[in-house]
């Protein structure tokens, strides 16, 4: 009887390579964003991509970046973070410890949503915007909630 094969991916790699086939739902045309929470048990919770919201036409929507916060498209896109905590449909105590796998690190904001419900730790792809005060804040506020973070890579074929 042959053995079991040896050669598998790690959780790791695979809650990535979900957050990265969720960013190819983005229709962003700047920037494309996947998260994936998992549990402790290596179950997959909720996936989210930015994008805006449902209700929203996102055919006729302007996906420019704008000095006019009435038609830029910052004001309007939700952010892979937030949209998998809202696509969760079970209760928010169970996101309690679990693991948020983002391919950009998250910003200020979606670093305060993730400690509010309860994510234990963030692991991400890229960190683009670590050199900004948004990104040092986020950081912080991730470091005081003690949500741990840390950053892990794909073969490129996995980001193909």
């Amino acid at each position: 009887m042959p053995g079991k094969r040896d050669k598998v991916i790690s959780w790791d790699e695979f809650f990535m390579r979900v957050a990265v086939a969720a960013a190819m739902r983005s229709k962003d045309p700047n920037t494309q964003v996947g998260a994936c929470i998992a549990g402790p048990d290596h179950r997959i919770l909720s996936v989210g991509y930015n994008g805006t919201p449902s209700t929203l036409d996102d055919d006729e929507f302007p996906w420019e970046t704008t000095d006019d916060p009435l038609t830029d498209k910052h004001s309007y896109v939700i952010h892979a973070e937030a949209n998998a905590i809202l696509n969760y449909r079970g209760s928010l105590k169970e996101l309690s410890g679990a693991t948020c796998y983002v391919t950009l690190f998250p910003c200020q904001e979606c670093a305060k949503t993730l400690a509010q419900a309860g994510i234990g730790e963030v692991v991400y792809l890229d960190d683009k915007y670590g050199h900004t005060v948004g990104g040092q804040v986020a950081k912080a506020v991730l470091d005081r909630c003690g949500v741990t973070y840390r950053q892990v890579s794909l073969p490129e074929e996995a980001l193909a």
